[in-house]
C-alpha cells in the first residue's frame, strides 16, 4: 500500500507539480523582468519572487512554519545565513523571510544573455569564486550594499546538502558581516531535503520548519574572528536541527558562497 502510495506520488510529481513550477516560473519571471525595466532598486522584483515563491510552495503542497520572526528588529540590516538541505530552500526563504533582501549569486550566471541584466537589475550580486581577487571585490561591494541599508541572504555550506547532514560553514558570508559591521541571523531550515532531496524529481507533500535565531552582533570585530562566528553560527543552527556539526575544519573564502536562485525570478 506504502509502495503504491510512493509510486502515485511521484507520478503527481512528474505530471502536474514539475511541469506547473516551469508554468509559474514562466509567468512570475516575465513578470519580474518588465519590473525591472522601471525599478533598479530590486523592490518590485523581490515581491514577484515572493509571490512566485508562495505559489510554487501551494503547488508542492508544503506548509512552512515560521519561528523566531520576532527576534528581528524593524528598520535594522541583517546578514542572514542558513543551512541547505533542498532546492526547496530558495522559494522557503523568499515567500517567508521576513525582510527585502539580495543573493549572492556565483559569477557565471551574470554572463548570460538576459539573465545576467536581470540579476544585476534586481540587486543580486555576483562572486567569482575562481578568481581570488575578484572575490575580494565581491565581498567589499556587497559589505557597500549591506552598509546602505541592503539585507543580504547566504548559504554558507555553498551548495545544497547531499545526505541532509548540516555541512561545514565557508567563512565569507561572515566575513562580509564583520567588515560591514551588521549582525548576524542564522537560520535553520528542517524538512525540505525529505521533501525534495538532492537529484530527485519527487517532490513530496509535507511541512517545513523555518526558525530565525537571536542575532550575533559584529560591530567591533576583526576580520581574524570571522571563522570563530561561521563556527558559533553553526553550532546555533546544528542545536536547533539536533545534530552535530561536521568535525571538518571551517572553510576560510575570500567571499560567502551560495547557491544561486537560479530558477527564481
Amino acid at each position: 500500500m506504502r509502495a503504491a502510495a510512493e509510486a502515485l506520488g511521484y507520478l503527481r510529481s512528474i505530471l502536474v507539480t514539475i511541469p506547473l513550477i516551469y508554468v509559474l516560473t514562466i509567468f512570475w519571471g516575465t513578470l519580474s523582468a518588465f519590473a525591472a525595466i522601471v525599478d533598479g532598486t530590486g523592490h518590485l522584483q523581490h515581491g514577484c519572487a515572493r509571490y512566485w515563491s508562495r505559489c510554487l510552495l501551494a503547488v508542492c503542497g508544503v506548509r512552512v512554519h515560521v519561528h523566531g520572526a520576532e527576534q528581528l528588529e524593524a528598520g535594522h540590516t541583517y546578514v542572514f545565513t542558513a543551512n541547505h538541505q533542498s532546492y526547496l530552500d530558495i522559494p522557503v526563504v523568499f515567500a517567508h523571510l521576513p525582510a527585502d533582501f539580495r543573493i549572492m549569486a556565483k559569477a557565471s550566471l551574470f554572463h548570460l544573455p538576459f539573465l545576467g541584466w536581470h540579476l544585476r537589475r534586481s540587486g543580486h550580486m555576483p562572486v567569482d569564486r575562481k578568481n581570488p581577487s575578484r572575490a575580494a571585490r565581491s565581498l567589499l561591494a556587497a559589505a557597500a550594499h549591506v552598509r546602505r541599508g541592503r539585507a543580504i541572504f547566504v548559504f554558507p555550506e555553498g551548495g545544497r546538502s547531499p545526505d541532509g547532514r548540516l555541512g561545514e560553514f565557508k567563512a565569507g558570508a561572515f566575513l562580509l558581516a564583520i567588515k560591514a559591521e551588521t549582525p548576524v541571523v542564522p537560520v535553520s531550515i528542517r524538512g525540505t531535503h525529505a521533501l525534495l532531496p538532492m537529484h530527485s524529481w519527487h517532490v513530496r507533500t509535507g511541512s517545513v520548519e523555518m526558525s530565525l535565531h537571536a542575532p550575533v552582533p559584529t560591530a567591533g570585530a576583526s576580520s581574524a574572528s570571522a571563522e570563530s562566528l561561521a563556527a558559533q553560527v553553526l553550532e546555533t543552527i546544528a542545536r536547533d536541527l539536533g545534530c552535530v556539526p561536521s568535525p571538518a575544519p571551517i572553510a576560510a573564502s575570500s567571499a560567502p558562497p551560495s547557491e544561486a536562485p537560479s530558477s527564481a525570478p
